[in-house]
Parts: C-alpha cells; sequence; structure tokens
C-alpha cells in the first residue's frame, strides 16, 4: 500500500522554483531516504506533506490524505521532525511532552512510559525538568526526536535527524528507526549524510532543483558501486544539462 504519493508538485518562493514537477511514491514499510544538495527542496516537500506549506500546483497524499486539503488530519496522523527546530524555551522537556501528549490524546501512563524509554534511549531523562533555553542544540534536538515518536505514529517525517547528536546517539536512532520499519512502519527521511542513507533507506530518491533525478534500492548497488558516486554523478549531470539548456 501507498503511504505518500505526489504527483507534479511545484513550489516557488518569488523566483526561486523550490520545486519543480516532483514526482514520487513511497509504500507502507519503507525507510525512504531523500537525497539532495543544499537548496534541492527536500524541507519544502516535507512541509507541503505535513500540510505546513501549499503546494503551487500538483498534488500529494499522505496515508490517503490530502494535505492541502486537511492539513490538521494529516499532521494528527504522523510524527514531524523537521530540521533546526526547537521546543519552546519557556517549556521544561517534561512540560512539553505532556503538551505533545494531550494534541495526541495519550493517557498519562502511555505517555510516561513512552517519555521514559525514549529519554533513556537519547540520555535525556536527566534534563526533563530544564527549561529548554538552558538545553544544549543537542539536548533540543534529542526533545524533538521524542516529542515526534510520542504517539508512535504510523508515517514519520524527519528531516536531518542526526544533527548536532553525539555518535553513540546516533547510532542508537540508526537502529531505532530499522526496527520501526521492520515493524512496518514507514519513514521519510531528508539528510545530507549519504553514508547513512546508504546504510538503513530500503530506498532513496535523489532531487536537484526541486525534481526528482533519481529513485533507486541502495541494496541493488553493485560491489564497485556507492550511493555517494550516484549522488554526484546525477547531480553533476543535471547541472550540465541545465547549463546547456540556458545557453542553448
Amino acid at each position: 500500500m501507498t503511504a505518500i504519493e505526489t504527483d507534479d508538485l511545484t513550489k516557488s518562493f518569488g523566483e526561486l522554483r523550490a520545486l519543480d514537477g516532483l514526482s514520487l511514491t513511497v509504500d507502507r514499510g519503507e525507510l525512504f531516504g531523500l537525497l539532495g544538495p543544499n537548496g534541492a527542496g527536500k524541507s519544502t516537500t516535507i512541509k507541503i506533506l505535513t500540510g505546513q506549506l501549499l503546494p503551487d500546483a500538483g498534488r500529494a497524499s499522505v496515508l490517503g490524505t490530502d494535505p492541502a486539503v486537511d492539513p490538521i488530519e494529516t499532521r494528527n496522523r504522523v510524527g514531524i521532525l523537521p530540521e533546526r527546530e526547537a521546543p519552546p524555551s519557556y517549556m521544561t522537556p517534561r512540560e512539553y511532552f505532556a503538551f505533545v501528549g494531550s494534541v495526541r490524546g495519550l493517557d498519562d501512563p502511555a505517555l510516561d512510559d513512552r517519555v521514559d524509554e525514549w529519554t533513556a534511549r537519547l540520555g535525556l531523562t536527566d534534563k526533563l525538568d530544564t527549561l529548554s533555553t538552558d538545553l544544549s542544540r543537542g539536548q533540543q534536538q534529542k526533545v524533538m526526536i521524542t516529542a515526534a515518536f510520542l504517539s508512535e505514529p504510523e508515517l514519520v517525517f524527519i528531516d536531518e535527524p542526526l544533527a548536532n547528536l553525539d555518535p553513540i546517539v546516533q547510532e542508537r536512532l540508526r537502529r531505532y528507526l530499522v526496527s520501526y520499519v521492520e515493524a512496518g512502519n514507514t519513514v521519510f527521511l531528508s539528510t545530507h549524510h549519504i553514508e547513512v542513507a546508504e546504510a538503513i533507506c530500503t530506498r532513496v530518491g535523489i532531487v536537484n532543483e526541486g525534481a526528482l533525478i533519481d529513485d533507486r534500492e541502495p541494496a541493488s548497488l553493485g560491489p564497485d558501486e556507492s550511493l555517494l558516486d550516484l549522488f554526484v554523478d546525477n547531480v553533476e549531470a543535471a547541472d550540465l544539462g541545465a547549463g546547456a539548456s540556458a545557453d542553448a
């Protein structure tokens, strides 16, 4: 079954075309990695799929719901870990988790169990009553990771999840994402860490200038191939093609 589908999505910010006819499909139970250089449209894609932005044209479906038509329903059914977002500065992690739990309709015992599980996994237990403004950037990232998974959603959107995390926590999160997908859930992962995508993603899409230019399973790469080489070759070829078209 399909978890995510986009058809010819376009989005511009003034003269900048962030998405240029993006079409892709993600099946349920996939750990899908979206790779691309800076400004390729990765974060814009996630914002449209989670109902935070409206596309200029095209359509999207997330778990059977159009996020442009019903953004609240979409966000209620998925987890979201945005890039560079922190919890409210006036809240402690415990207070923020209680807020997220109330929005998601979690009862206190379930919420407490999940908070205990995630804060232990991420090394955040001793920071539960510290104001967000007094947490390091990495600790704030751990709070946002925990919040994204509190309701145990069947689909999670993750934008650069490993930023600011120490290597041990990075590895714990990578292992969890693999087990989460093996349990039948779906992850849509945007990352610059190509080695992470190659190691854990079941399929990757490469975007450049807002369009999908390649889509394949890392496991299908030959012994002399790497996802990094594929990424560089595709992006350079797309850039050369765009340059040739502009000069024509």
